[in-house]
């Protein structure tokens, strides 16, 4: 390994993200849980809340209306959709939620999923009372993209439900293949971008797309968001209309909402823009290499993704007889070093083991990367 290895591009986002945020208490390798708000997404949500204080919490909504409104068509940009086409939720799984209960989709439906599916998108989709099954993948665990096509022309599913991103191991899925598979053969794809929104691209053509605020885009926690492309949007019944002066998709966004975590994921989301998405997603994928480059063999532990996979996200096994939640624990308290130990419940149909994830932002290091290693 050289030094021109473990190079990463573009110090300035770097140091324009840490100026712009908190001091941290210590190293923050754990973006994939919850990455660091920036002090203006802070002061936007207090402001909010301040106003609501003063003049009424719907009084206060309806000042912030445009802004919102504003939100939905960038937040649709990044995804590319429209305004019309986005909702504000509470998180990703209450987006899922709220799409499963508006779209009938019949009796023990056939839903599409990869093996290694988050284990609570699995459970909410089998309480739908949806039937999986899973997609054939690759020793990464990688959709097959032959083996889908077959599929979707010998005997489609409902719909397939796509996580592009794990939350356990740091492989990106081939989204966009998939989607213009499943649009050849008039299936819709189902989008989980939880892990993947600000991460990678996401503009890749799914019908439905949702995510949350708190991980990549770095917002406030209790804000999600659920995109739907109007084909699927007109099989929606919600249990109660939009408005008539409001778009049809709006009957699935809670009125009883925190708005001013809405109007810190806006906030949030215009400064990804202003970074440059594409910086963002080189400068993330340049730390992941690095970080598998300086952490793999570190007191024993193997890292799981290939060394050149575009994420920051890099998940290591440990040595035999090594707990990973004790090591978590140790990282935090001994070391300051914040990272998450990941059990095999999370995705119990690929996942044989615990695992530690290591997932720092744009502000990260080589430097806090091999203080890691050192204290492994």
């Amino acid at each position: 390994m050289t030094a021109l290895d473990l190079r990463l591009p573009h110090a300035d986002l770097a140091g324009s993200w840490r100026a712009a945020r908190p001091r941290p208490a210590g190293t923050h390798l754990d973006s994939a849980a919850c990455s660091r708000q920036s002090n203006r997404v802070l002061e936007a949500v207090a402001h909010h809340a301040r106003h609501e204080a003063e003049l009424g919490g719907y009084v206060a909504e309806a000042t912030a209306g445009d802004l919102l409104q504003q939100g939905r068509s960038v937040i649709g940009g990044l995804v590319g959709m429209a305004a019309a086409d986005v909702v504000f939720v509470e998180s990703a799984q209450a987006a899922l939620a709220a799409l499963l209960a508006a779209w009938p989709l019949g009796p023990a439906a056939r839903v599409a999923c990869l093996p290694g599916e988050y284990a609570p998108n699995a459970a909410m989709l089998r309480a739908a009372g949806l039937a999986l099954e899973p997609l054939a993948v690759d020793g990464d665990g990688r959709a097959d993209l032959a083996a889908l096509e077959r599929s979707l022309a010998a005997d489609p599913p409902r719909f397939v439900h796509l996580t592009q991103l794990a939350s356990h191991r740091g492989v990106v899925q081939p989204a966009a293949e998939v989607a213009a598979l499943c649009r050849a053969h008039g299936v819709p794809l189902v989008l989980d971008a939880a892990q993947s929104l600000g991460h990678v691209d996401v503009d890749l053509g799914a019908d439905v797309v949702y995510s949350t605020s708190r991980k990549w885009l770095a917002g406030p926690r209790g804000v999600g968001l659920l995109c739907v492309r109007p084909a699927v949007a007109a099989q929606l019944v919600p249990a109660l209309p939009a408005p008539a002066d409001l778009p049809p998709l709006r009957a699935l966004e809670s009125g009883e909402a925190h708005v001013a975590g809405r109007i810190g994921l806006v906030l949030a989301v215009g400064e990804h823009l202003a970074a440059g998405p594409q910086r963002v997603r080189e400068r993330l994928a340049a730390l992941g290499r690095a970080g598998r480059q300086v952490l793999d063999g570190a007191g024993g532990w193997r890292v799981v993704e290939p060394v050149d996979e575009p994420t920051a996200t890099t998940t290591l096994r440990p040595p035999d007889g090594v707990d990973v939640v004790a090591t978590r624990a140790r990282l935090l308290t001994e070391h300051g070093i914040v990272t998450t130990a990941a059990g095999p419940e999370r995705a119990p149909g690929e996942m044989t083991g615990p695992v530690l994830r290591v997932s720092p932002h744009v502000d990260g290091t080589v430097e806090e990367l091999e203080a890691l290693a050192a204290a492994l």
